[in-house]
């Protein structure tokens, strides 16, 4: 008969046998152990594997704790004052959202927490270590929906006030607390923010990794430091979230702990109505190669678990689906002993207990022991990351109004009821007459509780969570240690722009006081871009080291992985790349050392790829340098339309603290990444750089003298144009690699048509408008001052002629600056889908080639009255250009 994974057993032919050997493992576990007992099994299952027995792997256990009773450690704290102290935080928690929403719509969550609250509170009690000087503390990415209880226990202890809470979710004020946590927003207390579902689990695995990183290379020590994810069950259908845990095993992040939050629900509805989430998860996070831990059942389960000899009850909890557990807790005990207790000898384990000893039956993340130990068993673990799979429920205390139901997520109020309930559920001191206030709770600074709940963050080193602003000062390297970058390429010396980046890179690299602190981060394109020197010199790093010979060891620059390597190369993987970015760029708050992070990648699949991390490492305060290679649509020889960028600019102008920039010239490389390392690394500004560059070579010309500040402010001049016997002038603007074909107009003009062009150089479009728009706000609000003047009009100011523009992207890219040229403007650009063909090609099918720029010229001098319009038909003939070729955004 053939091997099949489905295996159906047959009836036990002989029970006497199999009581046998029952009873032999049993005596193991007793007499040796169960790791003699694990042991000896694998050993079996091996056997029987090369016997030819078809014995297919299992991922999952039983539905029931990992940890049973017998190894439960003994709890180190004060149960009853710590359920008092969650209690009230429980409280606050659910005021500050009732609270808000009274007299606002402003929305919050309740059921999040009320499922999460034990689970954070062992934590912050006994597991989280804030830094000292001793210790560089844990790191917690926090779920964005449980903020409520973070900010109730904070009130608790006097780091926030009945003012702030009152303002949850209203900061235009100045004095609320954002709706989750946003470092931006609050950059004292958030250190990641995690509510966009999916990226806080991810930058928690890279957190962990790039911990490693440090480390390894004597950059900080981490000892024992544990990174901390809470995750709902529900979020893990996000993509992002179980991206990269095959990365965390393959890593042994054995510093990385994942929790998730098992309530079994949705926004909507249940994770997995027809299945079992946990089991599915376990089989995931073990397949992948992690310690995974089940917290499932509470204490008051333990004598109905040593009762279930025959392991009925177990069959019992493995058969019941996730919609089932739902309504059983939406119910009520009698409805749990007919529905789930529901065979002859199920109802015979409980006939002596009452319905509300049944619904007292709870489940594990809401118990402090099971919790305990299986933190505990986590934090110990060595060589794999470990997963915590917790069951709640959502809504837990809430009652009538929301406990374990579809409706839980959205559930913003409580009426007086359900305040009351809420109450009563947990033994809160409010007066009836207080009831509709909803008053906050707190305990005296004197009490017993208050000096409990203070000593425990106290031995643990502080308050959590925390964000620290600032790290020690690098010292960012002149302008002119990049003075060959600054001069001509040389007469037939061609290079990139791409070149210029990595030369900068290893010229930081080689620096004796910073050169340590520089990160080099590339997907698989190192060799695109130029990268493969420094596999040798610099080694990427793997905390494995390198245990092969690479087929390139005789080659000069072969592939070296290192212990102590620098680089990261993260193979086809621009998510985690971009993950290992953001704990790069914010290792000042993080780990108290700034590092000096780049990472380069093709353009097209940086930003649009990663937009939402571009955009929570703008929230975050991430330094750094985003390098967009093979940037523009029109750069890239062959790839086609998936490949070729014509917008990635714009996007990156979406972020308000992303400073963009699309250099021509090595010398503007210079000039923009020297100022970004002074504003980020030295005055510690909490902005980060997109900078695209190409892989198109050419020769370089030496920097306009006193160019620099104009060129970091978007716009400068390049070349002025010569005297004109018919005064007729154009000025040409252009940036990245379609500012040479603007150049070569120029001369087009020039010589086929007697017109003189001004050229500017406008590396930042972004700049520029951004600079132009603050300019108009000012001047909105102070209208008896002297008006101030946008960058681009005081550069145009004592010009003539209409202003044409050329980039390598949509037209919108440079149409942002429309408002601030105050006279004929055209702009040409890259609209429509991207296709494979030679730059020269391209350039013309986009309408961007020198002879579309001349063309557009003459066509403003037309417009302007200042030329005949037989001169732009002549250049049409001339030049070949056919008026009834197809528009290239239709195509």
């Amino acid at each position: 008969m053939a091997a099949t994974s489905n295996v159906i057993l047959k009836p036990d032919q002989d029970s006497q046998e199999t009581q046998e050997w029952l009873d032999a493992l049993a005596g193991v576990v007793a007499n040796e152990g169960p790791e003699r007992a694990h042991f000896l099994i694998e050993k079996m299952i091996e056997a029987g594997r090369e016997e030819g027995i078809d014995l297919p792997y299992s991922a999952t256990t039983q539905y029931i704790n990992t940890i049973p009773v017998s190894q439960q450690p003994k709890y180190p704290g004060n149960p009853d004052m710590e359920i008092k102290l969650h209690s009230y935080i429980r409280w606050n928690a659910m005021a500050m959202v009732v609270r808000a929403n009274k007299h606002t719509n402003v929305g919050g969550h309740i059921a999040s927490f009320a499922s999460a609250a034990a689970l954070y509170d062992v934590g912050f009690s006994h597991f989280w270590r804030a830094p000292t000087k001793d210790h560089g503390g844990d790191l917690i990415f926090f779920q964005g929906h449980s903020v409520p209880g973070v900010y109730a226990r904070a009130f608790m202890l006097g780091r926030l006030t009945d003012e702030q809470l009152d303002g949850y979710r209203q900061e235009v004020s100045g004095k609320g607390i954002s709706s989750y946590p946003h470092p931006w927003l609050m950059p004292d207390f958030w250190q990641f923010p995690t509510v966009s579902m999916g990226l806080g689990p991810l930058c928690a695995i890279y957190a962990a990794r790039f911990m490693k990183y440090l480390d390894s290379r004597g950059m900080v020590e981490a000892k024992d430091r544990k990174v901390w994810a809470f995750v709902g069950d529900g979020e893990t259908d996000e993509v992002e979230t179980l991206g990269a845990i095959g990365l965390a095993a393959r890593e042994k992040l054995d510093n990385l702990i994942f929790v998730i939050n098992c309530n079994l629900q949705r926004l909507d509805g249940p994770v997995r109505g027809n299945g079992k989430i946990i089991q599915e998860l376990e089989a995931e996070f073990r397949g992948a190669g992690w310690n995974v831990i089940k917290v499932i059942w509470g204490t008051h389960w333990d004598p109905l678990l040593a009762r279930d000899t025959k392991g009925l009850l177990k069959k019992r909890m493995m058969e019941a689906v996730d919609g089932e557990y739902q309504t059983f807790k939406a119910k009520n005990g009698a409805y749990v002993r007919e529905h789930f207790f529901n065979t002859p000898e199920l109802k015979e384990m409980v006939a002596d207990w009452t319905d509300d000893e049944i619904w007292r039956l709870n489940r594990g993340g809401h118990d402090l022991f099971k919790i305990f130990s299986a933190y505990k068993a986590a934090v110990e673990h060595k060589g794999q990351p470990t997963l915590i799979l917790a069951k709640t429920i959502k809504g837990f205390g809430m009652g009538q109004a929301g406990e374990a139901m579809n409706i839980s997520h959205q559930q913003k109020k409580l009426d007086t009821d359900g305040v009351r309930r809420f109450r009563d559920r947990f033994e809160l001191p409010v007066p009836d007459d207080q009831i509709a206030e909803v008053p906050y709770l707190k305990f005296a600074d004197d009490s017993p509780e208050q000096k409990y709940l203070l000593e425990r963050r106290m031995a643990l080193g502080g308050f959590l969570p925390a964000r620290p602003r600032r790290a020690e000062t690098l010292p960012v390297p002149p302008l002119a240690t990049f003075a060959a970058l600054l001069k001509s390429s040389g007469e037939g010396r061609e290079l990139s722009t791409t070149m210029a980046v990595v030369r900068i890179m290893n010229t930081l690299m080689k620096d004796k006081q910073i050169g340590r602190h520089v990160v080099p981060i590339v997907p698989d394109e190192s060799r695109t871009f130029g990268m493969e020197g420094m596999f040798r010199q610099y080694g990427i790093w793997n905390q494995q080291g390198q245990n092969y010979v690479p087929e390139d060891h005789d080659q000069l620059m072969f592939y070296k992985e290192s212990k102590t390597g620098q680089v990261l190369q993260e193979g086809i993987n621009e998510a985690g790349a971009m993950a290992d970015w953001i704990a790069a760029g914010t290792s000042y708050s993080v780990h108290g050392v700034q590092m000096i992070p780049f990472y380069i990648f093709y353009s097209m699949f940086g930003l649009q790829r990663t937009m939402d991390l571009c955009w929570a490492a703008g929230d975050q305060r991430t330094r750094g340098f985003l390098i967009g290679g093979t940037s523009g649509r029109t750069t890239l020889n062959g790839e086609g339309l998936q490949h070729e960028d014509g917008h990635s600019l714009l996007l990156a102008n979406m972020i308000p603290n992303c400073v963009s920039y699309d250099p021509t010239f090595q010398y503007e490389v210079a000039v923009i990444v020297q100022d970004g390392m002074r504003r980020m690394f030295a005055e510690q500004q909490d902005v980060y750089y997109y900078i695209t560059v190409l892989n198109e070579n050419y020769e370089h010309p030496e920097m306009p003298t006193g160019a620099e500040a104009d060129i970091v402010k978007g716009m400068y001049a390049f070349r002025k144009g010569g005297e004109s016997t018919s005064n007729l002038r154009v000025q040409l603007l252009g940036s990245g690699s379609i500012f040479r074909e603007v150049i070569a107009a120029a001369d087009l003009l020039k010589n086929d048509w007697g017109i003189e062009s001004d050229l500017w150089g406008c590396p930042s479009f972004n700049e520029l408008v951004r600079d132009g728009q603050d300019v108009d706000r000012f001047n909105m609000l102070h209208p008896l001052d002297a008006p101030r003047v946008s960058h681009v009009e005081k550069c145009l100011k004592d010009t003539t002629g209409p202003v044409i523009a050329a980039t390598d992207y949509i037209k919108l890219f440079a149409e942002q600056v429309r408002p601030f040229v105050k006279r004929t403007y055209v702009t040409l650009g890259t609209d429509g889908f991207g296709r494979s063909d030679t730059r020269e090609k391209l350039r013309h099918f986009f309408e961007v080639d020198r002879r579309w720029i001349t063309v557009a010229g003459l066509k403003a001098l037309a417009d302007d009255g200042l030329i005949e319009r037989d001169k732009v038909a002549a250049a049409l003939l001339k030049y070949q250009l056919d008026p009834n070729k197809p528009n290239p955004m239709t195509v």
